[in-house]
């Protein structure tokens, strides 16, 4: 029933947002004033009370891309990636052919990477993106045959929903893979001692007897196990081979599992396993049009890796964390929800994140005869209210409203950092209106460096967001969730497997559970750390909301 209720409250909430940033009044106050120089504005700065929160598993099917490897970072600790796919036949109208004999099988799966140069014989050299750690890192990677069929849905209570499959979930995977590992190749830079080559390969091509060089981008290359495809496919009986549900129940997919290689140091690489495929060249007997004898013809097999985008397949990557101390205590023991925390630890992943709550007072005010707030029972006015009288009363004109992090760059030194922070509606799972309107520019939270190439700060705009609250008395004012991102156009939720009740403390506050957490930060392996909104933090590095005003004389 939760995941149920889930996707119905998401839904709902995305629409919401949606209808609502097109009402046309929305964007009245003080529109068209706005300007990063703030020329002849004044600004208010107000407390944020912001807290961590710990990712517990979470879901990790269907995304794109995905992460293998072992990542150490010094702040945060280890994490291992391994991953599992179904496959499927390029064609399930296929004719193997008469006493089939293999020849090879290999995989191949393209990393993402850029062109840096290229020679006056075409020769490019290259760059591969999204490596996390040692560059010349490696790991001992094997591949399995997958023991568990991975299914799209599961009925419920009369409905059809949609199957989930979750970080934790590595060692059911692990204990459930068939056989001896299929990259079985005595080239040990294959499996024992794999590494993440950057090297362009020149595939010879011959075709009506001619023979051409084709240049393939940097991609993982992995022979596989003969034996096995020989008697799982080539010998299979044709009815495994004739429709995909057939077959994926047949061949269950393959399961990459990683580990330690020996002393060498590890790392971890974002990869493109949706465009990844497997293919099976042999001989078979086939009879020739001059010929009456039967000759030995060259074929192949094509399979692919199901990646997010089709609708019929599954897949998933599993996150297992060793957590440093200090990481540990600060998102679980040490977590102040009543005067926040002094750092802010945003991990990718099953990680971590910021929960912000704006205007935090908790006393409701009325108003005057003067239109003028009335101070709540402990003689301290509610942010909130005091700043929809100005806007109403005073008339006051909201031009541009920030959140600015600043990054802890003492603990930050010599660690990677994510290129981008996403701020959302953590309450109702949603965007903010604020990324409706230009998610690239706008809205921000790309990383702001310093004069040493490291990073400074990162800033959010909400303009739409507190305009939004001060235009409607009866607006929620929702809790909001910061997390690092993958990717700025990633914006579906992934469910926790267990929602997490997070006012205990205080159940008439804003948002009573995390259940969720935005699909771009579970993409990211990095992490962050940055300065919170505690009483204790530095002025000139604590968060705050800054507000711009165009006030009449």
């Amino acid at each position: 029933m939760y995941k149920t209720s889930f996707f119905k409250k998401s839904l709902l909430a995305v629409i919401a947002v949606f209808l609502y940033s097109c009402d046309k009044d929305f964007n009245a106050i003080g529109e068209g004033l706005v300007g990063d120089d703030h020329f002849g504005l004044e600004s208010e700065k107000y407390d944020v009370l912001a807290f961590n929160q710990e990712v517990t598993p979470v879901q990790s099917n269907n995304m794109s891309p995905n992460a293998l490897g072992i990542f150490d970072n010094p702040l945060f600790g280890t994490t291992t990636a391994n991953f599992t796919t179904q496959v499927g036949l390029a064609s399930y109208s296929l004719t193997v052919g008469e006493a089939p004999v293999i020849d090879s099988v290999r995989v191949q799966i393209p990393y993402y990477s850029h062109v840096i140069s290229t020679d006056d014989k075409g020769n490019s050299k290259y760059e591969l993106d999204s490596i996390y750690g040692d560059k010349n890192g490696k790991i001992k990677l094997s591949v399995y045959e997958s023991g568990i069929q991975m299914r799209n849905s599961y009925f419920s209570g009369g409905s059809q929903l949609p199957q989930f499959y979750y970080t934790d979930q590595n060692a059911d995977f692990f204990n459930e893979k068939k056989g001896e590992r299929l990259n079985n190749s005595t080239n040990k830079l294959e499996n024992d001692e794999f590494f993440f080559s950057a090297a362009e390969y020149k595939d010879s091509i011959t075709t009506d007897g001619k023979k051409t060089l084709n240049r393939v981008k940097p991609e993982m290359r992995l022979h596989l196990d003969t034996k096995f495809f020989q008697d799982k496919i080539l010998k299979a009986d044709a009815s495994k081979l004739g429709a995909e549900d057939i077959f994926q129940e047949y061949f269950r997919g393959l399961y990459f599992n990683v580990e330690k290689s020996g002393s060498s140091p590890s790392n971890m690489a974002l990869m493109n396993f949706s465009e990844g495929k497997i293919t099976i060249y042999y001989k078979a007997k086939t009879e020739s049009t001059t010929d009456p004898d039967t000759t030995m013809e060259s074929k192949t097999i094509v399979m692919n890796l199901k990646g997010a985008s089709a609708t019929t397949s599954n897949t998933a990557n599993f996150l297992q964390d060793t957590r440093n101390p200090d990481y540990t205590s600060a998102i679980t023991t040490n977590v102040n929800k009543t005067e926040g925390d002094e750092r802010l630890y945003l991990k990718g992943g099953q990680g971590s994140l910021a929960i912000l709550r704006l205007f935090n007072q908790t006393d409701v005010l009325s108003y005057n005869s003067a239109g003028e707030p009335v101070t709540g029972a402990n003689g301290v006015p509610d942010q909130l209210d005091e700043i929809r009288s100005n806007v109403v009363h005073k008339n006051w004109k909201v031009n541009e409203a920030n959140l600015v992090f600043y990054i802890d760059a003492d603990k930050m030194t010599g660690a990677e950092e994510p290129n981008r922070v996403y701020l959302y509606d953590l309450t109702n799972n949603a965007v903010l209106v604020d990324y409706s309107a230009d998610a690239a520019s706008a809205f921000g939270g790309v990383i702001t460096l310093g004069s040493d190439k490291r990073g400074k700060s990162y800033k959010m705009r909400i303009t739409s967001h507190i305009r939004n609250l001060i235009k409607d008395a009866t607006a929620k004012n929702v809790d909001l969730g910061l997390v690092v991102s993958q990717s700025v156009t990633t914006i579906s939720l992934n469910a926790l497997k267990e929602k997490i009740q997070i006012n205990k403390e205080n159940p008439d506050q804003a948002a009573k559970y995390f259940s969720a957490v935005p699909r771009t930060s579970v993409m990211n392996p990095l992490g962050t750390i940055l300065f919170g909104g505690k009483a204790s933090v530095p002025d000139d590095k604590r968060l705050k909301l800054e507000v711009y005003y165009t006030k009449p004389n």
